[in-house]
């Protein structure tokens, strides 16, 4: 991918069916969200990289994003390292043709995908930041598991202010290794979910787990049963790291409450869909799982 530094400044071009304005409106709506900032349709996103903490600003021109940098100016790597985040967030690598025309040929998904075309999978890339979103919303309602992620993150997460705002980014991995679950029930963490994030970044830091070795993994059900292997980490949890921090479109969390309304909503039922609907309707949507699974989630 093309990148150009001019005064603290990197244009990214992106692909003629990736929609900004449609990815913004996602990241806009937890209210809650203590990672980054939407102010004047801009983003603002706080990362570390070679133990220093880099501000930028993503903005939108017509097939670019732009990004500005407005407290250092970054070096060639940190660069590098901005433009591929960004990248994996907004998944801009991924063809979308063949989902495109998947979609346009399904009942379900034709109607959504004509109001929100252009959308992508906004992901995570921080994969320990991943998992650990998806365990901290394990079996709770999203409210509070905002909450939480925020006391985390306050709690333990450096900071850096800009104009009057406090920027964040999630609590490293030796920190976090290094609490107890005490620490954690201070939050009103569960114990066991305290013991899940606590062990998985130990085991992160001893190059037991990491995408790398997620992604070395030959085949999707190998890279599915590498993670369920980990101690937390169950079959949905699996399924929303594969999708939202390795881009893997065939990743599909098929116990998702979320998933279940959207169809509800979508097929015109009294019920939510059995397992074995569930099953039937992925047939349709097969090597585009995930993506069909967050048009579900955006027509909520």
């Amino acid at each position: 991918m093309n990148e150009k530094v001019q005064l603290s400044q990197l244009s990214i071009p992106t692909p003629q069916d990736f929609s900004f304005a449609e990815c913004l409106k996602h990241l806009m709506k937890p209210e809650q969200e203590w990672l980054y900032r939407v102010i004047d349709n801009s983003i603002y996103k706080l990362l570390k990289m070679d133990d220093e903490l880099i501000l930028f600003i993503i903005e939108w021109q017509p097939g670019n994003i732009i990004v500005k940098f407005p407290l250092t100016q970054p070096s060639t790597i940190q660069v590098k390292k901005v433009t591929t985040f960004i990248s994996e967030w907004f998944d801009l690598e991924k063809d979308l043709r063949d989902f495109y025309e998947l979609a346009n040929n399904d009942p379900i998904l034709r109607p959504i995908v004509q109001s929100y075309y252009g959308l992508r999978i906004v992901g995570i890339p921080h994969f320990f930041e991943a998992i650990s979103w998806a365990i901290i919303g394990q079996q709770i309602n999203l409210t509070f598991a905002y909450t939480l992620k925020k006391r985390l993150v306050e709690k333990y997460g450096e900071s850096l202010e800009y104009e009057g705002n406090k920027y964040y980014v999630f609590p490293s991995l030796e920190i976090v290794a290094s609490l107890t679950v005490e620490d954690l029930k201070l939050l009103q963490f569960s114990a066991r979910k305290a013991e899940y994030i606590i062990g998985i970044a130990q085991l992160i830091l001893q190059g037991k787990l990491s995408k790398d070795l997620v992604l070395k993994q030959k085949t999707f059900e190998q890279k599915h049963l590498f993670l369920t292997s980990i101690r937390g980490i169950g079959p949905w949890t699996a399924d929303y790291v594969l999708m939202k921090s390795l881009q893997e479109p065939t990743a599909f969390p098929i116990s998702d409450v979320g998933l279940h309304n959207a169809l509800k909503k979508q097929l015109n039922l009294d019920r939510k869909p059995t397992m074995a609907e569930l099953k039937e309707l992925a047939m349709n949507w097969e090597g585009w799982q995930a993506y069909a699974t967050f048009y579900l989630w955006r027509s909520l």
